[in-house]
């Protein structure tokens, strides 16, 4: 199996990451499902308690609940997939979380730090404009606190393999196939906006 993790601040690019896997036909396995599933479970809306229950897993659970909650379902998206055994992971955040799916795949796990600065994510944000906070650039700072206090900062310094995404989307798309094997021939068309 050769799981393909990817880490990075909000606008960063991990969204169009996945948009290239899924468009290679790559599954692709979303951390935050785990959190989203589970505030569902307990009748709450994951809009407004995504965050919350992340952290109430981490205390419920340990640090690195879920990336053990996610395990499972790289292991099904796997055995499910026609393209082989590869499998991007969207959305590490945390230095435990890597340690864990290292232990799960050793050398078949590989993370991908993806950058961008601030100026670039905010605008892309802005354009994607999934909620009000997208264009709020002191909400961005706030959210990239938390991030980084969660230890993504230090979890993007142990990166195997570093995309800087500053130029062309074409670019990123490039670079990304490369990263995950996949043909350049292959056409990708995913209409996304490199965030």
């Amino acid at each position: 199996m050769n799981v393909i993790g990817t880490v990075g601040l909000p606008g960063s690019g991990k969204g169009e990451a996945a948009n290239v896997a899924e468009a290679a036909g790559i599954p692709v396995v979303v951390m935050g499902d785990v959190i989203r599933a589970e505030c569902r479970r307990r009748g709450l809306d994951p809009a407004q308690h995504h965050g919350r229950m992340a952290g109430t897993l981490r205390e419920e659970e340990g640090d690195d609940a879920i990336a053990a909650r996610t395990l499972p379902r790289i292991r099904e998206a796997a055995a499910e997939s026609d393209r082989g055994d590869t499998v991007l992971v969207d959305g590490l955040r945390s230095t435990v979380e890597l340690e864990r799916f290292r232990e799960a795949f050793g050398d078949d796990f590989t993370l991908v730090a993806i950058r961008a600065p601030f100026e670039l994510r905010a605008e892309r944000l802005g354009e994607r404009g999934r909620d009000d906070s997208d264009s709020d650039l002191e909400a961005l700072r706030e959210r990239d606190e938390r991030e980084l206090g969660l230890g993504l900062g230090e979890t993007l310094e142990r990166a195997d393999v570093e995309i800087d995404n500053t130029d062309s989307l074409a670019m990123f798309r490039d670079r990304m196939r490369e990263v995950l094997g996949v043909d350049a021939a292959d056409p990708i068309d995913t209409g996304g906006d490199g965030a």
